[in-house]
């Protein structure tokens, strides 16, 4: 039997995209250590059904067998390594809600605060923008049943449910005496997983913040709209992937793909040979050769080091900030069965074009950032990284931890930003604005005018 699997890229939490195919294992001739290999595997086994028993019989109050189960399964995956897991059906479903990018809901942005759940923004043209949900409303009640005492995702999980069903939400809203009763109808919303703007006029910036199935067609989209709106004058494209975790193999290989007309893109290594797979560009620069800046940080990993990897080592991108997370492995999601959750298990390492792990290291920017962070939030803005993670997988060579993770709120206190601004409209060169030896930043200030 086949059974089919999805592979992930997350750098903590994770879909369908890229499918690979597990099969029946290979028959071989076992020699005489192998089977004794097995035969020792077998007593193992026999000593956790006894552990088992004795825990059923014997524990304080009668345990749950389904959870003690399910606890021993992830036990065994969560000792492999930081990313393998078991995910049960409930876990399951959310992650192919967070990878595919889409849901039955309302299409509101939401925060919790002082209880009660807080309108971060409404989604353009979703049935809570077509109802005038409007930000900064507080909602007090789902289908009058009171929101106090839920927790964010529990709240979340009770406006999400199937496209065409209705519910009911009361909120309070500034200015307004008494409480607004707004009946929505829940319809197909999509995750915006791409943003973008204009920067300087003449600048297209886009922000991923994930790798989910919408991303490349997102990135299609904005890439269209700004280049029309700036028309001749565009200088280049920022791509800011700071803080993006990660997401679906095939969105990282298709980002990636946009911007290369041809070489390699990432291959992957499995413990065998013969899994070795290369993933290569296709003809067909979607910026048309103009000049690419990519931001990452600390808290830049895994899909979004592959497209960092291949932009930096084909030089179609200068890669500027802090040193990424460094999470080069990759994960299958192996489904169970109805009902039965699925597991994640990392099956593969994967390497950039030139033939690198970044694997507990991560991607080097070309130009390095450090961002003026707040005293309060000194202690809170380095990420550890891969190789700080307990059990991670082990790389040759130095391994590297802890990068500055800080995006600064407002743009004009963007370093990183600034700076990719400069190197696109020539006020700055890449040699120009990289640190000199022994410094840990590059400078920002615009050189004196010679003549």
């Amino acid at each position: 039997m086949m059974r089919k699997t999805s592979v992930i890229l997350l750098s903590a939490a994770t879909g369908a995209a890229l499918t690979l195919f597990v099969t029946q294992p290979r028959a071989v001739f076992m020699g005489s250590s192998a089977r004794a290999a097995t035969a020792d595997t077998y007593r193992q086994l026999n000593l956790f059904g006894d552990v088992f028993e004795r825990v059923r019989s014997d524990y304080v109050e009668k345990p749950d067998d389904t959870k003690l189960i399910e606890s021993a399964i992830s036990g065994m995956l969560t000792g492999l390594d930081p990313h393998s897991s078991y995910m049960d059906a409930k876990s399951f479903r959310d992650m192919q809600v967070q990878t595919r990018g889409e849901f039955g809901g309302l299409g509101i942005e939401v925060t919790m605060e002082d209880g009660l759940i807080k309108v971060v923004s409404p989604i353009d043209d979703t049935p809570a923008s077509r109802a005038g949900v409007m930000a900064n409303d507080i909602i007090t009640n789902l289908d009058d049943e009171a929101v106090q005492g839920l927790t964010l995702n529990q709240a979340v999980e009770k406006m999400r449910g199937p496209v065409n069903t209705k519910i009911k939400l009361k909120i309070i809203r500034k200015g307004q005496d008494n409480p607004i009763d707004v009946t929505l109808v829940r319809d197909n919303i999509r995750v915006r997983s791409v943003r973008a703007r204009i920067e300087a006029d003449d600048i297209a910036y886009i922000r991923i913040t994930t790798f989910n199935e919408q991303t490349t067609e997102g990135l299609k989209r904005e890439v269209a709209n700004l280049s029309n709106q700036i028309g001749d004058k565009l200088k280049g494209y920022i791509i800011d992937l700071r803080n993006n975790p990660g997401g679906l193999l095939e969105e990282a290989v298709t980002v990636s793909d946009s911007f290369l007309e041809k070489g390699e893109i990432v291959s992957t290594r499995g413990r065998n040979a013969e899994e070795t797979q290369r993933r290569t560009a296709h003809a067909g620069d979607l910026t048309k050769g103009k000049p690419v800046i990519v931001l990452v940080n600390g808290g830049s990993a895994s899909a979004s080091e592959i497209v960092a990897g291949a932009l930096q080592d084909h030089k179609r991108a200068t890669i500027v900030g802090t040193r990424s997370f460094g999470k080069g492995s990759v994960q299958t999601i192996i489904p169970l069965g109805s009902g039965n959750g699925a597991l994640r298990l990392t099956t593969a390492r994967y390497y950039t074009p030139s033939g690198k792990s970044i694997q507990a290291k991560g991607i080097v920017p070309d130009i390095e950032v450090l961002q003026d962070v707040p005293d309060e939030l000194k202690s809170r803005t380095d990420t550890k990284g891969e190789a700080s993670l307990r059990g991670h997988l082990k790389n040759d060579g130095d391994e590297k931890t802890g990068s500055q993770s800080y995006v600064p709120p407002d743009a004009k206190d963007d370093k990183a930003l600034k700076l990719a601004d400069d190197l696109l409209h020539g006020i700055k060169n890449s040699a120009s604005a990289a640190p000199t030896p022994g410094d840990n930043k590059a400078t920002t200030d615009k050189p004196k005018a010679a003549n």
